[in-house]
């Protein structure tokens, strides 16, 4: 038997090797992380229009995602992606324990798309790394409880739409190709 996370990793590879979405063209593709944000604001907008959520039973730790754009622009590329790998570790754990708490079929379904979106992202930026570092986030220090079922997509939608773009965008700088939309340089 093969652990779930590995054949999870192996879907997403085929995945990616047969829509031809190599990390290189989700990062030089910027059509790519705008296509994510309209996905994220959809299922966002979606989940408010199912049946009233009550609250969870256990508020659930979600990560903070705001951040200031001066002083993300001052961090290296690493510490980007491990600020943002913690968010998404701490998102999927919650979306975890959200879906053994949330019943209605019409939330149900879509935390499970939510799940599969955000785990995507958490193993694809898991294999990005550019260096050793000593220095390891303390992701429960970026949380805050919450209650509502709802949250979780407002969270991931911000994240996708501040961090992960602004991460995005930030690597494209360092190895796309200027005017090439699919090609990346080696790094």
């Amino acid at each position: 038997f093969a652990c779930p996370g590995l054949l999870l990793l192996t879907a997403f590879l085929l995945h990616i090797k047969l829509s031809r979405m190599g990390p290189a063209r989700l990062v030089c593709d910027n059509r790519l992380i705008l296509k994510y944000i309209s996905e994220a604001k959809d299922m966002e907008k979606r989940v408010s229009q199912c049946q009233e959520l009550p609250p969870l039973t256990q508020p659930l730790p979600l990560p903070m995602v705001d951040f200031s754009l001066l002083e993300w622009k001052l961090k290296t590329n690493e510490t980007k992606r491990q600020e943002i790998v913690c968010h998404l570790a701490l998102l999927v754990d919650a979306v975890t324990a959200a879906q053994d708490q949330v019943k209605q079929e019409c939330a149900a379904a879509l935390l499970g798309q939510l799940y599969k979106k955000a785990n995507s992202f958490l193993l694809l930026l898991q294999t990005f790394s550019w260096q050793v570092s000593a220095w390891q986030p303390d992701c429960a220090s970026w949380t805050t409880p919450q209650s509502h079922p709802s949250v979780i997509f407002l969270v991931y939608r911000q994240l996708v739409q501040g961090k992960l773009r602004f991460f995005f965008h930030d690597l494209a700088k360092d190895f796309c190709q200027e005017g090439s939309q699919g090609s990346a340089r080696a790094p």
